[in-house]
């Protein structure tokens, strides 16, 4: 029998007073891993990059931001690694699902963003969710249909056209990955 019903339940109030990086999960804290790779923070500026350049002051109801906080409920906080997101004026969260989320995985996070945040995402209805791989500099893509993520394919050097979201977007995986070939 499990205990977990047993630990401490807390809230964002909690969460904010708290020191260091954290996640709250179903009121559950989460620790970060400790500060990414350096190739993960390069992953992070290239997808970051290329989505603001193609999004080209077209799409002025959307924004693709870095590591900040959604809060999607008073027990659930989580910091994806880039969100593209519309519509949301909140100035210190994203309160709206994102359209878009980006997790490059480590080794310490993998297991979480396959899983635990995946269904999270699913939950909440995010239209496309990209798992990224910087051992195998690959990534894999999912998109929700009929509230359910169905897997879109593994992308390495291909362009993936973003579909029934707000902004006409597309992204170039073998310019994402292109620096990091040997």
């Amino acid at each position: 029998m499990s205990n977990v019903g047993l630990l401490p339940r807390y809230t964002y109030r909690d969460y904010c007073n708290w020191e260091g990086d954290w996640e709250l999960i179903e009121g559950i804290p989460v620790a970060m891993a400790p500060a990414p790779m350096k190739i993960h923070q390069q992953l992070a500026s290239e997808f970051f990059f290329q989505i603001k350049q193609e999004m080209n002051n077209t799409c002025t109801e959307c924004e693709v931001l870095y590591e900040v906080d959604w809060k999607v409920s008073d027990g659930t906080i989580v910091r994806p690694d880039i969100v593209f997101v519309c519509n949301d004026d909140s100035e210190k969260y994203i309160t709206k699902a994102p359209k878009i989320i980006v997790e490059i995985l480590s080794p310490s996070t993998a297991q979480k963003d396959e899983t635990v945040k995946f269904n999270i995402y699913e939950d909440e209805k995010v239209h496309y969710y990209i798992l990224v791989y910087p051992d195998d500099l690959k990534a894999k893509v999912y998109r929700l249909k009929e509230d359910r993520y169905s897997k879109v394919g593994d992308f390495s050097k291909e362009r993936l056209t973003f579909e029934g979201i707000e902004c006409e977007l597309k992204l170039d995986f073998g310019r994402v990955f292109q620096r990091f070939r040997g």
